[in-house]
Order: C-alpha cells, then structure tokens, then sequence
C-alpha cells in the first residue's frame, strides 16, 4: 500500500512539474526570443493537456503572439521566398490556433475574432514547394480537418502524407496531428458553417481542388462537402448559377483528373458533393446536363469495387437524375426547353 501511495504521489509531482512547464512557456511566447522553443514545445504538448485551449486563450498577449508569428511571414509569400525553417515555425503557432479553434470553450470566440481571416493569405499561395505545401496543409487542418482524416484514412494517411516531396518525420508527424483532431468543423457546425459562408472560404477550397496535392485536395473537398451537407450551406452555393457553375466546374475537372489519376479517397468526398448538390432542385436539373460521363459508365468500377459506400453514393446520384426526367416515346431523356 505505501508503494503504491508513493508512485501516485511520484505521478501527481510530475504532473505538476509538467504543468509549471507549460506555464513557463505560454509566458515565453510573449517574448522573441523564446518564442521558438516554446512553440515547438508547446504543439508537443497540446494532445496531452487537455485545457492547453483555455489557458492559451486566457493568457495575456498569447494570441496576439501567435498572430503575430502568421503575420511575420507574409512578406514570405508574394514573391515565394519561404523557407522549412519559417514554414516549420509558423506551423507549430497553426498547432496552437487549431487547439484553440478545436476546444468547445474557445471556439465561439476564435471565430468571432475572425482568426481564421488570418490564415487566408496561405492559402492563396499556388507555390508546390514542401514549406508551402506544409503551410496549406496545416491552414487547412485550423479551419476544417476534422473525421474526414480519422475515419476514411485510417492508416493509409501515413502514407499519403509522406509521399509530398522530401518532408521530413517530424513535419510529417506534426501535419498528421494537424489532421487527425479536427478543428472547426467538428462540432457546433452551424455557427461554423455560417461564419463560412461570409469569408471566401469556398472560392479557396475550389482553387485548391483544381491544383492541389492529393491530400490538399481531400481536404478542401472534404470542407466544401461539410458546408453542402449544412442546409444554409447547399442553398448558398445553389442560391445562382455563378456558384453553382464554378463548383460543377472544379468537380467536373477533378473526376476527369481522376479518371487518369485515380483515388478512392479524393473519390469519394467528389461524388458526396454531387450526390448533396442533387438534393437541390435546380441543381439537379443543372446536373442533368453536366455530370461527367465516368461517373455515369464504368469507369471507377475497379477503383470502387471494395467501396460499398461511394458505390451506393453513386447509384444513389444517378437514380436521383433519373427521377422526375421527361423523356420521348423510346424513353429517350428530352432536353429541357
């Protein structure tokens, strides 16, 4: 018994020894010149403390640190002189925001901050570079990664991950963390969703999807799928024919890229976005027109075939177009008037 008493009182001294750490460096990052260590400290650390969020929040001059940190590397972007060094520096503050943006206590103030406003610029940049590729990656993860990661990559992000050009273990490790705990678009969906729609999020997740990484790609598309299956989000994006048009457009693109370049992952999350965007009435109509013929013959089948879910996704899409179809005597489709 006294054994044991004395291992749980050697536990709780660590603890506590860890936790007057971490207060140590949330006050180093009001500093330049510890500011470093203690970002790279501290995102190793946010898994492990589960109020990292609020006392990051809460503490005085923190956030403004952190900000400070995205903006100082903006002169870095146009022209596209960033380095792994910078990129591997600002990504550990992204960590912190994306502690922030992720706790429920913290998260409707991060969002009437309009933090995430501050991460646009990143992903703006087209550079394929690895310090730009780990930047949008990461900016991403602040603003919407969320189960898209954890339940339908599973093992096989690791490999998805280290196939961007020259990264390193500990970029790799820090970007699948990034990914597998979410941020925004985990919970509280529609005050998130509806901060969204004011930015220009959609837009940027669209450009992305055209000229992105496999895995940037997944995630703007897994985003634009989260704000089409929130209602406000479907009937903004149906609510004219510009929106509409330009997301049709950009899905059009990526199933003929995909068609070349299969991926069941990226697959998956495109034929989601067709299937809601069907919901709508005259989406459905416009779709009737212009959804690309591979996902109409049999050209995924073997990319599908131990994909029971996209496949339902998919038969489920085409009976969609299907009802309601004026056709002629030979039931041939009619073409609208």
């Amino acid at each position: 018994m006294l054994a044991t008493g004395a291992a749980v009182s050697n536990v709780t001294a660590l603890a506590q020894v860890d936790r007057e750490k971490i207060y140590q460096w949330i006050n180093e990052l009001s500093s330049p010149e510890t500011r470093e260590n203690a970002l790279l400290e501290l995102s190793k650390k946010r898994e492990s403390v589960p109020d990292l969020a609020p006392m990051l929040w809460h503490s005085c001059g923190t956030i403004a640190a952190l900000l400070q940190e995205i903006v100082n590397i903006y002169p870095s972007i146009n022209p596209p002189t960033l380095t792994a060094h910078q990129s591997n520096r600002v990504c550990n503050a992204l960590a912190l925001l994306q502690c922030v943006a992720s706790h429920p206590e913290t998260r409707s103030a991060f969002l009437a901050a309009h933090i995430p406003l501050f991460l646009y610029p990143f992903l703006h940049t087209v550079s394929k570079t690895r310090p730009f590729e780990y930047l949008r990656l990461t900016s991403l993860g602040v603003i919407g990664t969320t189960s898209v990661i954890t339940h339908h990559f599973d093992g096989t992000l690791t490999v998805l991950v280290s196939g961007i050009a020259g990264i390193n273990d500990s970029m790799m490790n820090q970007m699948l963390c990034i990914c597998l705990t979410g941020a925004l678009v985990k919970t509280d969906e529609q005050e998130v969703i509806n901060f969204l729609l004011t930015t220009e999020i959609i837009p940027l997740c669209l450009r992305i999807m055209e000229s992105g990484s496999e895995l940037s790609k997944t995630v703007a598309t897994f985003i634009l799928q989260k704000i089409l299956l929130d209602d406000t989000g479907l009937a903004y994006i149906c609510q004219t024919y510009e929106r509409f048009s330009h997301v049709a457009m950009i899905l059009g693109k990526m199933v003929l890229q995909l068609s070349k370049e299969p991926s069941a992952r990226l697959l998956k999350h495109v034929v989601r976005c067709y299937l809601r965007l069907s919901d709508n009435l005259r989406a459905r109509e416009a779709l009737r027109q212009c959804l690309p013929d591979q996902l109409k013959d049999s050209t995924f089948a073997q990319v599908l075939k131990d994909d029971t879910t996209t496949k339902r996704w998919l038969a489920q899409l085409v009976k969609n177009l299907q009802e309601g179809q004026v056709t002629d005597a030979r039931g041939i489709p009619l073409a609208p008037q």
